[in-house]
């Protein structure tokens, strides 16, 4: 859980086989993050499940994939990275116009009191409904 503070939007460098089984909706982002190396950043741990009508030359699900941003933007992130202890993470893949795109976000990680206090906000919220739900229905 994280305090999402500013979101950017990346290119992803895929292969064919990747791009394939992404149209199929066949990814999965929760147990993955973005990493600055040098000049260059990737997406690591996101799981791009193998196309099923593929060969063998289909790809590794968990390959880190290159994200295509511009150095300035790179070197930015690089900084508030290193300098507040912030983290990149990803928090959708999708298509526009044709082309495999990643919303990424600068996020700070959340505190266990923030997040027991979301848990019961939550709970309120769907206690709530419920109590909606049953009085509307007579």
């Amino acid at each position: 859980m994280y305090y999402i503070l500013e979101e950017y939007e990346a290119g992803l460098v895929l292969t064919g086989t990747e791009v394939k089984s992404l149209r199929e909706s066949r990814a999965s982002l929760p147990e993955s993050y973005a990493e600055i190396r040098g000049d260059e950043i990737f997406l690591v741990g996101c799981h791009i499940s193998e196309y099923s009508a593929g060969n063998r030359y289909n790809h590794v699900p968990l390959r880190d994939k290159k994200l295509l941003m511009s150095k300035k933007e790179i070197r930015r992130l690089q900084g508030k990275v290193l300098e507040k202890g912030l983290t990149l993470v990803p928090l959708s893949i999708y298509f526009r116009n044709g082309w495999a795109k990643v919303k990424i976000a600068l996020a700070r990680g959340k505190k266990v009191f923030d997040k027991r206090e979301d848990l019961k906000r939550k709970q309120a919220d769907r206690e709530a409904e419920r109590a909606l739900r049953r009085t509307s229905s007579f």
